[in-house]
């Protein structure tokens, strides 16, 4: 099977589930519950819901002057009678006292019966019964319910209720439940005392929660994980004074992991986090697999002597409530037997597995003694045991390597007083060769020599994959195999780290791409992974072939791992991390549990083996392909205090009163330089082209990435130190230094100039073609593009431009239609002058509001080919009454202007395309009011009433790569060497704050044929539109010396770009040598001739479509 057979693109969406709770209609048993709250108004002891096949149960605990107020009542539709008593103990059925009895009671041998009575409640039916306790003597309620001669229970069991859980709510509460499914975690919680008497319980109310949880959808499941997680973690109570069957927590299972099955088959998009879920719980089965546990105990102590001490101990246990610690504690009497009976060796493998002396004796038949086994009971004991460990993994373990693939061949087995008369049939359909594999993998578990193995697991899993993918009558033991396949790669990965240390690239390659498959295995979106294991599996290739670059190439996949398990990391804590912290703070969960809870689940799967392997790899191949350990985006001398920080958007606002060199983990790209920091160094990988690389070198401020954690760990330690460093071209030498020596520095710096904007007016035009493009008319974006028409390269494409110059905006305001929208403004305006800047998004969305002007006044059929500006003129003359004619002639001048240039008008398609680019418009108006921009002028003490907003108009070239080019190279300042990166699609990603690294390339000026390749990409999306109209911000800031304002507002097209995850491996930059060359040539020549126009280094941005180079804009290099 090939790599892309394996491709997912399942996607579960959360975003309408994110800070949205459950939203329905109220039950008639939630307005019952409600009124009762609101009528008593007193402490609530305790409120449970059941959900039974054809109706729902609600029963209330209230505590009233002493007496304890027990109210229950349910939708179903027929009379019902509540056959009932009291209980001080679980288990316990008592009389209930006279003065508890309802009228209408009719006292019973050990029980009451009380019919309910029948109400409506807002026009909906209902019956009820209240009945009233006085005293604490009694804890408990167990009941029954009968309609007519039929007996309704709980699954199969009487129902019990506890009259008082307070207990269970005092722990302090945490977060409000935004970001998950939280009316699904308040029925958890609300259940949860219940589901603490026994295993069986917990796994029936768990089924219940599921049924609900697939009308929620993932945020649902994601709040089962969690619960669940806990209850494997031993957070929650496994058993609270209940004695229950083997057979009958094994039945419970079954019924919880075949609705998990049939869930797996419907619903695609769910299937990873399914697949979490049931490694949380044991397979099940059917009767016999969990009463054998009790049985088979038996005869381990009959054969072998065994009746008292701790066998015994554990006998009464088994008997009483099994749970998954008896496979722990199973494995730790085998362990302590092989070790020649040394009894540190059984406590070892109990507290690895989480099992303490204090959990021991916690259960509710306790052990307490300690294994004491003589010589001659050693053989016996070890094959009973290991016999009986094969019956535990069958109920407790469904991830078990051997249990699962027993399962799932078949077995009988006869005799010895073990699974007699178990007989489990193979599974139909397997492929063939499939038995001799599992024999393979079983036979060779423990080799040291892990890749055949590992392909063994790998062919398992794939061969598996179609059978996973279609609804199989035995989906559940597929999932189980397919569960203890993945764990085992994981596994076997982490025992070969030790013999890796002295392995060469080929291997460590190799393993990346098997843990890597693995992965994609087990992921629901698996493409971003399947396209980063094309790219290993060229690499080997690479290697194979001794070829130059190979260090090169695995080093962008490398970098693209690392971003797709960051990714993947991000995706699991915000789906399950609040989920956790929610249910956590109810459920009395240790706040270490919670707090690891994402870590732990991601430590869990093959994500956390194979970041340690590209970890480890990594400085290999920095060394193999002479990158050093720093990459210098701006190489400026400096001196600061080492400040640490989290993010540096975080601090983007912040103003340092001393020089700062910012430490930050995390920098994406679009962030602002806080005042006062003279350094940014960060492992993180913006582009040295992207916003901040920009900002960085026009200010003056040293800006690197540090691929060494060693290194940075040092830097941060050194936090509120005195730090100088000197960048060269590769590398950055820092040390500590003394205030002294900053002072003298100090005295050196001379004071930067002020700045000023020149207020722009309306010019009486509303849009102008490039030949009137003037600096009183637009700012430097647009005319420069203006200059490079007819002056470039015949070669060199230059899309058409048409402009709504400045005052355009201001005029629209002045209209009388917008008097509101102005006042509005003005309000909000002087909010944001006194400080409240949170005011910036509600001024943008202000300015959205303005109605498209083509709905002003209906009466104008504007879109009309045969109307003209003075056809408007003279409409005006005649209608003065008309108050929009100024909006209306804005757009006919436009339209004018852009069917002239050669440009499509979009209202010839259409009304709703109009629309879209009128919202387009108003964008870019908006974000002269973006926190970045806004934030800039303030920062220069610039004046933002002065900031004209023109909006630059151009087709959108539906660009194949896209590229930025400093004819100057930032890094080093070497004026005869062009720097450029390229991507794939549009340019946003490149200048934008998207992930990763582009192409990068250096050519020197004297022999533009010969292009040199820096790094290859490692962005995972590209953006790709349709044929379009784009609208650019351009300011009369742009390219302001000491305000460079470009990137800083936003350029918006008509219509919404296409994001498309990036397959390298089929993209001839990336694969053909010749094609890359040819086109990295013609690039850096391009940029070549526009600096020879200006006489000056620039900074430009183009596109190529179908090997055809166009440049969309330039400006002075900063």
């Amino acid at each position: 099977m090939g790599i892309t057979e394996i491709l997912n693109k399942n996607v579960a969406e959360i975003l309408k589930e994110k800070t949205t709770q459950i939203s329905k209609v109220p039950t008639v048993l939630e307005l019952w519950c409600k009124s009762i709250q609101e009528q008593e108004g007193e402490l609530v002891l305790n409120q449970k819901v059941y959900k039974l096949d054809n109706m729902d149960l609600r029963v209330l605990a209230i505590e009233s002057l002493g007496r304890k107020k027990v109210y229950l009542a349910t939708d179903h539709s027929e009379p019902l009678i509540l056959h009932w008593g009291l209980s001080r103990k679980a288990g316990e059925w008592m009389i209930p006292p006279s003065s508890a009895m309802p009228s209408d009671s009719v006292l019973l041998e050990k029980s009451c019966e009380t019919p309910f009575t029948k109400a409506l409640i807002e026009d909906q039916f209902y019956q009820a019964i209240q009945v009233e306790i006085d005293g604490d003597d009694h804890i408990g309620m167990p009941f029954v319910l009968r309609s007519d001669d039929k007996w309704i229970k709980n699954h199969g069991f009487d129902f019990y209720f506890e009259l008082d859980i307070r207990s269970v709510e005092s722990s302090e509460v945490v977060g409000d439940g935004k970001g998950t499914a939280k009316s699904l975690l308040d029925r958890i919680i609300d259940l949860e005392a219940e589901a603490q008497r026994s295993l069986m319980h917990r796994f029936n109310i768990a089924a219940d929660l599921t049924e609900e949880a697939r009308d929620v959808g993932l945020l649902g499941f994601a709040g089962i994980l969690v619960w669940l997680r806990f209850m494997a973690m031993r957070q929650l109570i496994w058993n609270k004074n209940y004695n229950v069957k083997p057979r009958e927590i094994s039945q419970a299972q079954d019924r919880l992991t075949d609705l998990l099955q049939n869930i797996y088959k419907d619903s695609p998009q769910y299937r990873e986090i399914l697949r979490m879920i049931m490694s949380c719980i044991g397979r099940g089965g059917e009767g016999d697999f969990g009463q054998r546990i009790r049985d088979e105990i038996l005869v381990i102590q009959r054969n072998n002597a065994c009746e008292g001490g701790m066998v015994e101990e554990w006998h009464q246990k088994l008997h009483n409530n099994t749970s998954p610690d008896d496979v722990v504690i199973c494995q730790a009497l085998i362990d302590y037997i092989k070790s020649d009976l040394d009894i540190s060796v059984y406590w070892g493998t109990l507290n690895k597995n989480g099992i303490t002396k204090e959990r021991l004796l916690s259960y509710d038949h306790a052990i307490h003694s300690e294994p004491s086994f003589r010589d001659n009971q050693k053989e016996g004991l070890l094959r009973d045991l290991g016999n009986y460990m094969r019956t535990l993994k069958a109920v407790h373990s469904g991830a078990d390597l051997e249990s699962a693939i027993t399962t799932c061949m078949g077995y009988k087995a006869e005799g010895q007083g073990f699974m007699v008369g178990v007989e489990k049939n193979p599974i139909r359909g397997l492929p063939s060769g499939f038995s001799g594999l599992m024999e393979f993998i079983l036979k060779h578990v423990e080799d040291k020599v892990v890749e055949p193995l590992i392909e063994g697991l790998l062919e398992a899993r794939v061969q598996l994959r179609p059978l996973l993918l279609n609804a199989h009558e035995r989906m559940k033991d597929l999932i189980f195999l397919d569960i203890a396949l993945d764990s085992t790669v994981r596994t076997v990965i982490e025992r070969s780290y030790e013999e890796l240390k002295n392995a060469g690239p080929q291997k460590i390659i190799y393993l990346i791409s098997l843990i890597l498959e693995n992965l994609a295995l087990s992921t629901d979106d698996n493409e971003d992974l399947i396209y980063c294991l094309k790219g290993w599996n060229h690499a080997m290739e690479l290697t194979k072939q001794k070829d130059n670059q190979w260090a090169l190439f695995s080093k962008s996949f490398l970098d693209r791992t690392r971003l797709s398990l960051s990714s993947k990391a991000e995706y699991y804590h915000q789906i399950l991390q609040p989920s956790a912290e929610y249910l956590g703070s109810f459920l009395g969960v240790d706040q270490w549990a919670v707090s690891i809870f994402t870590e732990e689940i991601i430590r869990a799967g093959s994500a956390a083996s194979l970041s340690t392997l590209v970890n480890r790899f990594d400085p290999i191949l920095r060394t193999e392909a002479h990158l050093g350990s720093w990459q210098v985006i701006s190489p400026v001398e400096v001196a600061g205090y080492v400040e640490v920080v989290d993010a540096l958007l975080a601090v983007q606002n912040k103003s340092y009163t001393r020089p700062t060199i910012l430490v930050a983990k995390s920098v994406k790209g679009e962030e602002e330089i806080p005042d006062g920091t003279v350094a940014v160094l960060t492992p993180d990988m913006p582009d040295v082209l992207s916003h901040v690389s920009v900002r960085a070198r026009n200010s003056k401020v040293c800006f690197a990435t540090c691929f060494d954690a060693d290194i940075f760990s040092e830097l941060q330690r050194n936090e509120g130190k005195l730090f100088g460093l000197k960048p060269t071209s590769g590398d950055i030498v820092y040390s500590e230094m003394e205030k002294s020596e900053l002072e003298d520095m100090s005295t050196d710096e001379q004071s930067s100039s002020s700045v000023t904007l020149v207020k722009k007016h309306f010019s009486g035009k509303y849009a102008i073609s490039a030949e009137e493009f003037t600096s009183e008319m637009v700012g430097a974006k647009s005319r420069n593009i203006a200059f490079l028409k007819g002056k470039v390269p015949s070669w060199v494409g230059i899309p058409t431009s048409v402009a709504l110059p400045f005052g355009v905006f201001e005029k629209v305001l002045s209209n009388d239609a917008n008097k509101e929208i102005v006042s509005k403004l003005q309000f909000l305006k002087d909010k944001l002058v006194g400080g409240e800047f949170d005011v910036l998004i509600d001024i943008r969305e202000t300015i959205l509001q303005l109605e498209a002007p083509i709905e002003l006044n209906l009466e104008l059929p504007l879109i009309q080919p045969h109307f003209t500006v003075s056809t408007l003129h003279h409409y005006w003359l005649d209608n003065p009454e008309c108050i929009n004619w100024i909006t209306l002639l804005q757009v006919q001048e436009l339209k004018e202007k852009m069917l002239a240039s050669g440009m499509p008008w979009p209202g010839d398609e259409g009304e709703h395309r109009w629309e879209l680019a009128w919202m387009a418009i108003k964008r870019v108006w908006a974000s002269k009011w973006n926190e970045r921009a806004y934030f800039s002028t303030r920062k220069v003490k610039l004046d933002h009433d002065l900031l004209c907003m023109a909006v630059l108009v151009q087709q959108v070239i539906s660009a194949d790569y896209a590229f930025v080019i400093h004819t100057t190279n930032p890094s080093s300042g070497d004026s005869s060497e062009i720097y450029a990166e390229v991507v794939k699609g549009l340019g946003e990603t490149l200048v934008g704050a998207y992930p990763g690294r582009a192409l990068s390339f250096v050519c020197k000026k004297n022999n533009l044929n010969s292009p040199k390749v820096l790094g290859y990409p490692s962005k995972p999306t590209g953006l790709f539109i349709r044929s379009s109209i784009i609208f650019r911000s351009d300011s009369n800031g742009e390219d302001l010396e000491g305000y460079a304002g470009a990137g800083l507002y936003d350029s918006v097209p008509m219509d919404e770009e296409e994001k498309v995850i990036l397959d390298y491996v089929a993209d001839p930059l990336v694969m053909d040598k010749n094609f890359r060359n040819s086109l990295l040539s013609s690039i850096a020549q391009a940029g070549h001739a526009i600096e020879e126009l200006y006489g000056s280094p620039q900074d430009i941005e183009g596109v190529v479509k179908d090997g055809e180079i166009f440049v969309v804009q330039t400006r002075p290099q900063m």
